[in-house]
């Protein structure tokens, strides 16, 4: 089956998160784009995931529980689990791995738990924003050892990616593919020898409501559960990459 998919979204409880970005809300309008699959990746965390992904089942929609962990290099990384107990495990770690400082509300606004029902459950004291003590080269064993997927996000910001802190894409690192931003340079692959043969996918990374956007491309799988959108990012091919955003291929 053809699938809509969007795999970088953030809720309230993420810093810079918008108040309006609750699980429900966030469920209901991804169905309202048109998406089959959605991935919840707050920062540092998966504490509004169980919510997000109840929610997202009773619209119709497979919820995929995740994070965008940032490294200790401060590059941000896409990481999906495969089910709600391998994230409340890997976000445990992270948590620990964090240092112990406050948010600072008035900079990044508060981090806020919720229910299925959008009801606040608590607020996370721990500064999200923070840089984890997890090493870039870390990431793919840790999502080995929880049954998840990773791969670098937005690598084509100045910014808190892969290549602009770290230079150059290294295949050692084994991450499958790499995320593109909505709003990456045409040519930006094609002028990176570094990436020649390194599938890409791109997402929203919505922090507001609007930024939700509209489906735009596909992944071909056999079911539409969590086991079949991971292995899928896993063997993901570069000549599949064209294809994605035409549903009709």
């Amino acid at each position: 089956m053809k699938a809509a998919f969007d795999l970088h979204l953030h809720s309230c409880l993420s810093p810079c998160g918008d108040s309006a970005m609750t699980p429900a809300t966030i469920a209901g309008m991804c169905r309202l784009a048109g998406l089959d699959v959605a991935a919840l990746t707050d920062h540092n965390s998966t504490g509004n995931c169980a919510a997000f992904c109840e929610a997202a089942r009773r619209y119709g929609l497979l919820g995929i529980p995740g994070m965008e962990l940032c490294t200790v290099e401060e590059v941000h990384v896409v990481c999906l689990l495969p089910s709600l107990a391998a994230a409340a495990a890997f976000g445990a770690e992270v948590y620990r791995s964090l240092p112990d400082c406050d948010n600072n509300r008035k900079v990044f606004g508060p981090q806020i738990y919720m229910d299925v029902e959008d009801r606040i459950l608590g607020e996370e004291k721990r500064m999200l924003a923070a840089a984890s003590a997890i090493g870039i080269y870390e990431v793919p064993v840790l999502m080995e050892k929880y049954g998840g997927v990773a791969y670098p996000a937005h690598v084509d910001r100045p910014a808190f990616s892969l290549l602009s802190n770290l230079g150059l894409w290294d295949p050692d690192l084994r991450f499958p593919l790499a995320e593109l931003s909505r709003n990456c340079p045409e040519h930006f692959v094609e002028n990176r020898p570094d990436l020649m043969g390194v599938p890409t996918i791109m997402a929203s990374d919505a922090h507001y409501i609007e930024q939700i956007t509209d489906a735009s491309q596909w992944m071909e799988i056999p079911r539409l559960e969590a086991s079949s959108v991971l292995a899928w990012l896993k063997n993901l091919k570069i000549e599949q990459c064209s294809r994605l955003r035409n549903p009709k291929s």
